[in-house]
């Protein structure tokens, strides 16, 4: 199978863990792309009886064009279970997103969820998190002071790479759903992602940052000799 089709095919397991009346939070990306979209086929087979809370403005997109009724985490505080894709997955299920620019929203709903399942092709799966740039949402007030607290916590860390400010196809600067500026950090490996997430936390105009640390306690991985399953 291609990696497009592993994609799908985590997901499909993910949607058979889905259980009637369940609250979800419905991830964005490739791969939840999936999830949402063999939801709502396995809704149209079942009287489910779910709702979701969408991570990002494409999922709300999504799920609404196909029927999947929706919810805010200010109606539905609490969910049980939230199913969303990663951009990078380590042994211990730490996690690098924002690959879609979703990930504050993703980390907001994954907290307010009892479990988080993480689905991906075998691909993400990496020894040590950070060859995918590691993605920083900031507000776009004092931007340069920003970037040098950051800079500064990063390498505090023992981590070493250029920020650069995530631009669309067209050139203009990507702002998120929340109105906000991503910087993407390059730093190659990131060799304590606890320390480096506690410093990033303690810069002041630095909304969220793509590490996810204790969040996902399993995750699903297509692989080419079939699904292998991780659990903490």
């Amino acid at each position: 199978m291609n990696l497009d089709e592993l994609k799908r095919e985590a997901a499909a397991q993910a949607v058979a863990m889905v259980e009637p009346g369940m609250r979800l939070g419905l991830g964005t990306g490739s791969t939840a792309k999936h999830f949402v979209d063999l939801l709502a086929a396995r809704m149209k087979c079942e009287a489910l009886g779910i709702i979701g809370v969408p991570t990002s403005e494409a999922t709300r997109i999504q799920a609404a064009s196909l029927g999947i009724p929706l919810t805010t985490l200010d109606e539905t505080p609490e969910l049980d279970l939230t199913i969303d894709g990663a951009d990078e997955i380590d042994a211990k299920l730490r996690l690098i997103k924002g690959g879609g620019g979703a990930h504050l929203r993703e980390k907001i709903v994954a907290m307010a969820s009892k479990k988080m399942v993480v689905i991906a092709d075998e691909t993400k799966l990496v020894e040590i998190l950070g060859k995918f740039p590691l993605p920083l949402e900031v507000v776009p007030f004092g931007l340069a002071a920003t970037r040098l607290a950051i800079t500064r916590a990063i390498e505090a860390s023992g981590c070493r790479g250029e920020l650069t400010i995530r631009k669309r196809a067209t050139g203009e600067v990507w702002l998120t759903d929340s109105g906000n500026v991503i910087l993407d950090a390059a730093l190659g490996t990131i060799p304590a992602p606890e320390d480096l997430a506690e410093r990033l936390d303690s810069v002041t105009a630095l909304v969220e940052h793509g590490l996810f640390i204790g969040i996902a306690k399993t995750a699903i991985l297509a692989t080419s000799s079939g699904i292998k399953t991780m659990s903490v």
